[in-house]
């Protein structure tokens, strides 16, 4: 009896014992299979951003000719660049994060961030918000897009038609933010009617690149155009006219916005079918068909109209009365708001301001300030010139390619698009006269360049303005899988466009 019971006990303890050593051995293989999952699960944009942080924080320590400020702000700068791209955290967040760090660890001081808020492009911004509120309140936008989805079978089209209407605007409206804030609630409205979410953040990826894309048709696209052949009247006295830019900058335009298009559908809209649109298209139509006519405006969507062909003439004319495109958007902002004779009332305009984006613009720009303010900026250039130095005797070839190569990334380390002209245009005429080089190419060849900033939300007002938005927003991931791609494209389009109509209508260095 008492032998059967040491037995019965000592079965049921190697029994206990196996079974513990099982569950050990089944939970270390889980706890493995878990991990493999994990790093299975880890995206290409958290790898590519953990890698640059990784590489920042070595290069930033071990890098001679940076004092300790320009070593700090180049840190979290690369920091909050790799958390947009790889993270999850609000994008306003992060920027704030970042600023309020440099502050902190000694890179800045607080006015870095307090005078954030007194930046042109926070105000721009918010006067941008206030009148797309009124255009789309007095009808204007939905009637715009009535007459778009009158045309469209389905949404590629749509995506066809805005860009068409963007190359068009271009030349009117000489800001690429004025032409976002205009396209706003647009987008809105036509984002509205498309069925799925790719859908309608490859629609809110599409517009800004487009009104990016086609700055380089006109002399007066961009801010950066007058002021780098500014620069090129002071230090060689040749120029280039309003007519020579549109010669030379149409038919690149027109070709890089549609090598443009077909990239982003090829990427986006390959996924799924593209969708006819909707049901509410019709009924949007048959509400304004049995409200009035739709060929007349409304009393609302004249004054609307009027107010925002006077606003796109005063920031035309901006060279004439001086006052800034910020002001100008404000002055129109205001009139919108107008007690008893505006479009909108105060409260509406106020709500329809997205203040968490207006943190992130006003927190990136001060990031972007902090840059050039601690001299980072000037430490590149001068490593980047040092580099041209050597290119004394060599082919046109790879001259042009290393220009083409310099400026259209130079967008990644200097966000603003001004500051890009004012710190590279001075040091590259001076590289091409020293080569005997054509100041007039070179300038035009570097202005083209740099308008190419696709490939973070801070490289551009008008990325900005579309990013984080509640209603339309694009995913920062899907804007630097694009940029990858149609980076070398537009080197390589530039190439061949020199080597080719360029060269024929006059263009040489």
């Amino acid at each position: 009896m008492f032998v059967s019971v040491i037995r019965s006990r000592s079965v049921s303890s190697i029994k206990e014992e196996s079974c513990r050593m099982e569950s050990e051995l089944s939970r270390r293989t889980s706890s493995q299979q878990g991990w493999r999952v994990r790093l299975a699960q880890l995206s290409n944009s958290r790898i590519f951003s953990a890698v640059a942080v990784v590489v920042s924080i070595l290069l930033i320590a071990f890098v001679d000719g940076l004092p300790y400020e320009a070593k700090v702000t180049a840190f979290f700068f690369l920091l909050a660049m790799g958390l947009w791209i790889g993270s999850s955290l609000p994008a306003g967040y992060v920027a704030l994060g970042a600023v309020i760090a440099i502050v902190l660890f000694r890179g800045a001081e607080a006015s870095l961030l307090y005078e954030s808020f007194a930046e042109e492009v926070v105000w721009l911004m918010v006067g941008a918000f206030i009148i797309g509120e009124a255009v789309r309140e007095s009808g204007l936008a939905s009637r715009f897009t009535r007459g778009v989805v009158r045309r469209a079978r389905h949404s590629g089209h749509v995506m066809t038609l805005l860009t068409l209407a963007l190359q068009v605007v271009s030349f009117f409206i000489p800001s690429t933010s004025g032409r976002a804030a205009l396209s706003m609630p647009i987008v809105k409205e036509i984002s509205a009617l498309l069925h799925s979410k790719r859908q309608k953040q490859t629609l809110a990826m599409l517009v800004p690149i487009m009104i990016l894309m086609s700055t380089s048709a006109t002399l007066i696209g961009a801010g950066a155009h007058v002021i780098g052949i500014g620069i090129l009247e002071q230090t060689s006295g040749q120029t280039i006219s309003y007519v020579q830019w549109f010669v030379w900058g149409v038919p690149f335009v027109l070709v890089i916005c549609a090598i443009s298009l077909l990239v982003i559908q090829k990427l986006y809209g390959a996924k799924e079918p593209l969708q006819p649109l909707g049901e509410q298209s019709r009924s949007i139509e048959a509400d304004h068909v049995a409200t009035s006519n739709s060929s007349s405006l409304t009393v609302m969507e004249k004054k609307t109209l009027w107010m925002t062909g006077g606003l796109i003439i005063a920031w035309m004319t901006e060279s004439l009365h001086g006052y800034d495109l910020a002001f100008i958007t404000m002055i129109g902002a205001l009139l919108f708001m107008t007690p008893q004779w505006g479009v909108i009332s105060w409260k509406q305009g106020i709500k329809s301001v997205s203040w968490s984006l207006i943190v992130f613009v006003a927190a990136a720009t001060a990031l972007g300030k902090g840059l050039v303010e601690t001299g980072v900026v000037n430490w590149i250039q001068q490593r980047l010139f040092q580099f041209l130095d050597v290119l004394q005797h060599v082919p046109d070839f790879v001259i042009l390619l290393t220009v083409l190569i310099i400026t259209v990334t130079s967008h990644l380390y200097i966000t603003s698009h001004t500051t890009r002209a004012v710190v590279m245009i001075p040091g590259l005429i001076v590289f091409g006269q020293s080569l005997g080089l054509n100041e007039t190419a070179i300038v035009f060849l570097s202005l083209v360049a740099m308008n190419y900033c696709v490939t973070f939300p801070v490289s551009s007002k008008a990325l900005l303005l579309f990013y984080e938005d509640e209603e339309v927003a694009y995913d920062a991931k899907d804007l630097l899988k694009l940029s990858m791609i149609m980076m070398p494209v537009y080197v390589l389009v530039m190439i061949v466009f020199y080597y080719t109509y360029w060269n024929w209508t006059g263009l040489s260095l």
